[in-house]
């Protein structure tokens, strides 16, 4: 019987280190291979960038909607939950394009 247990308890250590292994290489993104446009970008598109989930995509596209469009990436800051460690991390992943076609 402790053989019987002792190959459960090796077999549950296993599906964990798996399990453990597998969620995280699914949290881990690629982020985008070019700057997205912060007043054009889809909820999909921004959550592409490092720490922005689902929650924080929605956030920052019904901020641009209700605010109008971002002049600066640094506009990120004024979203609850966008900290300065934050917008550092997805300032590279982000652009504001112009409007102008004369700039």
């Amino acid at each position: 019987m402790p053989k019987r247990i002792n190959a459960s308890a090796a077999l549950l250590s296993l599906v964990l280190v798996l399990t453990g292994a597998f969620i995280a290489r699914a949290q881990h993104k690629n982020p985008p291979l070019a700057p997205i446009d912060l007043n054009t970008a889809t909820v999909e598109e921004l959550q592409q960038l490092p720490s922005i989930g689902p929650q924080m995509a929605k956030e920052i596209v019904e901020f641009r909607m209700k605010s109008g469009p971002f002049r600066r990436v640094e506009d990120l800051l004024a979203i609850k939950g966008i900290t300065k460690q934050r917008l550092e991390k997805i300032r590279p992943y982000v652009k504001i394009a112009s409007s102008d076609p004369k700039k």
